[in-house]
């Protein structure tokens, strides 16, 4: 199965799943997710990195709903918010929260829940109980649009 199809079936199986448990590695207080969910060694905690898991069809490909600016890549999105300057507006911790799981902050979200595990429906047995993206990702993704200033 394709990473986006895959993407747009945890996207349509949590909607509406705001109040379902949450997954046990991870708790967050008001909008912020302060620790981090892995630790990267200096080779994996680069922008360019990050970018690439933004870009790429076969990671988060969330430049499919997103636009930045400054990046050079086409057909990008406008369903999400513009991203350009995000590293302006949120913290590292916003933003971590906001991609291992949106609905906590707006259950009404369409953005997919990028590190949650369940319950999810309408999966393929070899994607249950795995995450859309990996904590490295996850990780890379926060250093990236930390990064996008001004």
């Amino acid at each position: 199965m394709k990473p986006i199809l895959l993407g747009l079936l945890v996207l349509l199986s949590n909607i509406g799943n705001a109040d379902t448990p949450q997954n046990p590695m991870f708790s967050g207080v008001g909008d912020s997710l302060e620790t981090p969910l892995t630790t990267l060694t200096t080779e994996q905690a680069t922008a360019t990195a990050g970018q690439a898991v933004f870009v790429e069809r076969d990671a988060g490909h969330c430049v499919l709903c997103h636009r930045i600016d400054s990046l050079s890549a086409p057909f990008q999105g406008d369903l999400g918010p513009v991203l350009t300057g995000v590293g302006s507006r949120l913290s590292p911790a916003q933003i971590r929260f906001r991609l291992v799981d949106p609905s906590r902050l707006n259950p009404d979200t369409i953005m997919p829940s990028y590190f949650k595990t369940g319950p999810l429906h309408q999966l393929p047995e070899q994607y249950k109980g795995k995450p859309i993206l990996d904590a490295y990702q996850i990780e890379q993704l926060v250093i990236y649009l930390s990064s996008l200033k001004g």
